[in-house]
């Protein structure tokens, strides 16, 4: 009945669950009215790891919102929405007809779009339907809760109207599971005044007409005022005390106060209560009657107003189920006006879905970094992988042209595809994946002793034991951490494992700076070369950020050195290094590289060299500096000394 006929553990886990929340809550928990086992084979499985360098929810490095691939698609205009927004982030489908259902929903608002606002519009006014329902579940909902419920089922049948006139798959769904709740909104609308106290124990809660002997109680409390203001007229005329007033207070309640200037008036029957300093304090029997009868009353016109309340209150939570179907038809209708908002502001396109693997992107854009710049630049780039000639995709370039961007971008639009989403691109055919990896960046794990070369090594190890031949693979830069030699044999190794569909055979781009990697283009079948294209111009370099076939012969790592402001000192000797190392490139130390085996020969040692902190000219200037006694040195000396080291500076 539960749906864990399948799930023994599962049914074990949920009943400790429930008991624990038994036992902390407190309460009937009546608001949890079903279970639903999650199966990890509906949907993408996206690791941690690829959630944090995709940046899906938050960035990286602030753990914000903004500049997430979240902050780009939320557009909700309630907080049940952007809750649902998030958990279908976090869980993509891979069932294509359930994704199709989606793009549908999507396209029909983007033709109807006075609908679609008319919804977005009607959404402001909806408050948190679901947290609403758990504080009444837990009977802590006060007065204006149940105002604020009003209000948000108030907009529900013009929002029925709306969503009448939509006609997709998911659409007819929502109107067959949509209720607009009117028997509730007409009770809280006869029962609760619309601008109830926080207080729920001291009136003012109940309309009146509402309840008969609530009615009666107020209509008493209202005539013991206006009888006490009747006798306190009475006595002011028989007494002849001007100043003769009817006060109250919760110690004595109601009594007669007469100054001492009239006390020599007060009559017989006037019994003294209270003394203070320039007043007397006295009762009468009549006064002591209208006063039990008027406390008397409000005291049982609060507790029953409270009463009331709570029979209402009890009548909502009767209703919960009721409430939380409609709450969710709610949040996916905003779900899905926003990704029909956004996907027509931002120029989106529909996706092919196909189930044969291949992986076809034209004009693809990176959908926050295009958010992030100014005055569209943007490069758009294409993307083509699939289970057989292009399964990898190796990928060369400098630092800062854009690698990172290029295969980040490719795997947020395969997740974009299978969230339901449209997608920033001309067009793009997505093969449904089944996992996204990612290996991005260096990061250290000090805490439980791991170096970043070490956590780097266990997040390939999880990829490689974990992916499937219907996998997403982004790995940039394995094998960084360590040495050359060791690097390089790490990466070979891993792109020959990943391209044999025997062991592997994962769609796979591959960003790195071993140049020699590109070698394996012709010697595995399924691998291509590619690389961000840059312009030279002298000693610097323009990052033209757009993907080409071919491999990178540099890096241009100097060149970024430079663009990051490194001193002009520090470039020069990187530059007389570069070109001393030049002659012991692995490359033109390997003659064969059929069999897919790393190079035997050592590579040459240079010679030690000294490196000098100064140039020359510093060194000459720093002596002269050095062997001046500037203690025996007169003012015209000195002068002297200054100018020969201002020529020696300037040569």
């Amino acid at each position: 009945g539960l749906g864990l006929l399948d799930y023994k553990l599962g049914t074990f886990a949920t009943g400790v669950l429930l008991q624990y929340l038994y036992e902390t809550q407190k309460n009937s928990l009546s608001h949890l009215n079903r279970i639903t086992p999650y199966v990890a084979d509906n949907y993408l499985l996206i690791d941690s790891a690829t959630r944090r360098n995709l940046e899906i929810i938050e960035t990286l490095r602030e753990k914000q919102k903004r500049g997430s691939l979240l902050w780009v698609l939320d557009k909700t205009k309630t907080a049940m929405g952007a809750r649902l927004m998030r958990s279908y982030l976090e869980q993509p489908l891979i069932q294509k007809k359930e994704i199709e259902a989606r793009y549908d929903a999507i396209e029909e608002l983007n033709q109807n779009l006075m609908v679609r606002e008319e919804i977005r519009d009607l959404l402001k006014n909806i408050y948190d339907l679901e947290r609403l329902m758990t504080k009444v579940s837990y009977r802590s909902a006060n007065p204006r809760d149940l105002i604020a419920f009003k209000t948000s089922i108030a907009s529900l049948p013009e929002l029925s109207t709306q969503l009448n006139q939509l006609q997709s798959s998911l659409f007819l769904q929502f109107r067959e599971e949509f209720d607009e709740l009117r028997d509730l909104f007409e009770l809280i609308d006869a029962s609760i005044v619309e601008e109830p106290p926080l207080t729920m124990k001291e009136g003012g809660i109940i309309k009146e007409g509402y309840k008969a002997d609530l009615d009666d109680l107020k209509e008493a409390k209202i005539k013991g005022k206006t009888w006490l203001s009747d006798l306190e007229e009475q006595e002011r005329e028989k007494t002849g005390i001007k100043t003769l007033k009817i006060k109250f207070n919760k110690v004595f309640g109601y009594y007669f106060e007469v100054t001492n200037s009239f006390k020599s008036l007060v009559p017989d029957y006037f019994i003294r209560k209270q003394t203070l300093a320039n007043a007397e304090r006295y009762t009468t029997d009549e006064l002591t009657k209208i006063a039990n009868a008027v406390l008397g009353s409000e005291e049982k016109l609060y507790a029953l107003e409270y009463e009331v309340f709570v029979a209402i209150r009890e009548e909502l939570a009767a209703q919960i189920a009721r409430v939380q179907k409609t709450a969710h038809v709610i949040a996916k209708l905003d779900v899905f006006t926003s990704l029909s908002y956004v996907a027509e502001q931002n120029q989106y396109v529909r996706p092919t879905i196909n189930e044969e693997g291949t992986i076809h992107i034209k004009e693809g854009r990176h959908p926050v970094v295009e958010k992030m710049i100014s005055n569209s630049q943007f490069i758009t780039n294409d993307t083509y992988l699939d289970n057989n000639e292009n399964r990898i995709s190796i990928i060369t370039g400098p630092n800062m042209a854009g690698k990172s961007t290029y295969m980040r971008q490719s795997a947020l639009i395969v997740l974009m595809a299978q969230v339901g989403s449209f997608v920033p691109a001309k067009e793009a055919n997505i093969g449904i994946c089944d996992r996204i990896f990612t290996r991005v960046g260096a990061s250290d794990d000090l805490a439980s002793g791991q170096s970043t070369f070490m956590v780097e090594m266990s997040e390939v190890a999880n990829i490689l034991r974990n992916a499937t031949k219907n996998s997403l693979l982004i790995l940039d830069e394995i094998g960084r951490g360590t040495s050359t030699f060791d690097g390089l044999s790490i990466a070979w190794a891993v792109v020959e494992y990943i391209s044999n569909d025997k062991l592997l055979g994962a769609k796979t781009l591959f960003a790195t700076h071993y140049h020699e990697l590109t070698e394996l283009e012709g010697k595995l079948c399924n691998v291509n070369n590619y690389c961000i294209a840059v312009k030279e111009q002298g000693d610097d370099i323009v990052f033209l950020r757009k993907i080409v076939k071919g491999g990178a012969d540099k890096s241009y790592g100097i060149q970024v050195a430079k663009l990051a402001g490194v001193p002009d000192i520090v470039i020069e000797r990187a530059k007389e290094i570069a070109l001393h190392l030049t002659e012991n490139d692995i490359v033109k130390k390997t003659d064969d590289l059929s069999e897919f085996t790393l190079p035997k020969e050592t590579v040459k040692v240079c010679e030690p060299v000294q490196l000098s902190l100064f140039n020359e000219k510093e060194t000459e200037v720093i002596d002269k500096l050095s062997s001046a006694d500037l203690s025996n040195m007169t003012p015209l000396q000195a002068m002297m000394l200054l100018n020969e080291l201002q020529v020696l500076i300037r040569k």
